[in-house]
């Protein structure tokens, strides 16, 4: 009877493990660590796409090709792995797919989304075949100072064109190439009766409430959103999006040492998904 019993319970585990439903994570290889990403079901074509990439180690061996601190880190360039034909590369280049926003899904650290051609040459706001990136963000105090240092700089400049502001244009060139950078820093940074008295004043940028209440205290990029697909987002190792961020760069944002990345499947149940990450799954329509 106790040998039947403990059969009977093994054969119940076995029934209720099998009957989870699994989810597919993907785990990040770095050199600085391991990120595991959680896709969303809400975006079912980039997730697809993204899976498929990893299944068939498309990834591995690329590299975090354009980095930005306090922006992002992309990576997923396929077409420029070694021994790519260049038939592989023409087709990679040009397959893209059909944008999917999501409102609820931003721009806050850790978000994955895909990158994609400008407006100009892409209205559809259609994503990379391949090519992704994961945000770092800035806190939005600051992306608020920046926006608005932007502007009085812009107003400024555009003050010491006028002729009767040689004389102090002429100065500011000096003092620049004399090293005396704080001078001029302190100019641009005090320049609000200036611009007032000549242009009017500005109106300065204030961030949305609804944008201040979607990304509380969380860092992020919160100008891309509706822009590009976010389809995932980075639910382990945050750090590491940090020490990529910090690497050394060239032009084009290129770091100056590569920084190559693998990745591979993983499985956890969605029931363990929901728990650990907070992610709740939509409701399948009948």
């Amino acid at each position: 009877m106790r040998l039947r019993n403990i059969c009977l319970a093994a054969l119940m585990v076995l029934a209720v493990s099998c009957g989870e439903e699994k989810e597919k994570l993907v785990l990040i290889h770095t050199p600085y660590g391991d990120m595991k990403v959680l896709l969303y079901e809400e975006t079912p074509l980039h997730k697809e796409n993204f899976l498929n990439l990893v299944q068939e180690g498309k990834y591995d061996s690329t590299t975090f090709h354009r980095v930005i601190e306090n922006f992002m880190i992309q990576a997923g360039d396929i077409t420029a792995k070694e021994g790519i034909t260049p038939e592989e590369k023409r087709a990679e280049t040009n397959r893209t797919i059909p944008a999917e926003f999501v409102d609820k899904f931003v721009h806050v650290k850790g978000a994955l989304a895909a990158a994609r051609q400008g407006d100009n040459v892409n209205p559809e706001k259609r994503s990379s075949g391949s090519q992704f990136y994961i945000v770092q963000g800035d806190e939005l105090a600051d992306i608020e100072k920046q926006r608005n240092d932007g502007m009085r700089i812009s107003m400024l400049q555009q003050i010491l064109s006028m002729p009767k502001y040689a004389s102090l244009r002429d100065s500011l060139f000096t003092l620049q190439r004399e090293g005396e950078t704080a001078v001029v820093e302190r100019f641009f940074n005090n320049g609000d009766t200036l611009i007032e008295k000549e242009m009017g004043g500005y109106e300065k940028f204030v961030m949305a409430d609804s944008v201040k209440e979607r990304y509380g205290s969380t860092p992020g990029a919160p100008h891309l959103d509706g822009t590009y697909t976010v389809f995932g987002k980075v639910v382990e190792g945050l750090p590491v999006i940090d020490s990529v961020a910090q690497v050394q760069t060239g032009p084009y944002d290129k770091p100056e040492e590569p920084i190559y990345i693998t990745m591979e499947i993983v499985e956890e149940s969605r029931k363990e998904v929901t728990e650990k990450y907070g992610y709740t799954y939509p409701e399948e329509k009948e």
